[in-house]
């Protein structure tokens, strides 16, 4: 299973958790409540489908007026299959902001749906600790790809200043506290 596998399967069995009454709830992400998060991380996992397979198509969908735990499966297939595309992994793949090899892109969209998944794991009150293993593979990478300049205030830059993690915080916490996400 590939990290980005491991990672949708994670947000999915957090997202499985979600009640209607959560919806209205805040986030680590100061411009997201919960509803936001899961209308962002679903059409995320579009949206890096889009970007592998050139096919693009733009929503503004409300996943969370329907059943989103199916929309978010759906999304995840979509986003699996397109990286495992023949060769998908091996060309350059264009990003807003450069130009990757796919597997290190399928990498980035592993970190991106497994910090989300973090963000509602923290916002419903469900544990925290997904994945250890995988929370250590994705931050090992993240502190090499992502650098200050990626760094910057909610809503205006994908990452926040690194934040501190308390003293024995898991994987994932270290993870989102290095991410920008206050642990």
């Amino acid at each position: 299973m590939t990290e980005l596998d491991r990672a949708l399967s994670s947000t999915l069995a957090v997202l499985q958790k979600v009640q209607p009454g959560d919806l209205d709830a805040p986030t680590p992400c100061a411009s997201w409540d919960v509803r936001a998060l899961i209308n962002h991380f679903i059409d995320t996992a579009r949206w890096w489908a889009g970007v592998v397979s050139g096919i693009t198509e733009p929503t503004d969908a409300d996943y969370t007026a329907g059943d989103f735990v199916a929309a978010y499966e759906e999304s995840a297939r979509i986003a699996a299959a397109a990286f495992e595309a023949d060769g998908v992994l091996g060309r350059m793949i264009r990003l807003p902001f450069g130009e990757f090899p796919g597997a290190a892109a399928r990498s980035m969209a592993a970190l991106d749906q497994f910090a989300h998944g973090w963000d509602l794991a923290r916002a419903i009150g469900y544990p925290v600790d997904l994945d250890p293993e995988l929370a250590t593979e994705l931050l090992a990478s993240a502190r090499l790809a992502i650098t200050d300049g990626f760094r910057g205030p909610d809503g205006q830059a994908p990452f926040g200043p690194i934040a501190p993690a308390p003293a024995g915080a898991g994987p994932a916490d270290q993870l989102a506290a290095y991410l920008g996400r206050p642990v």
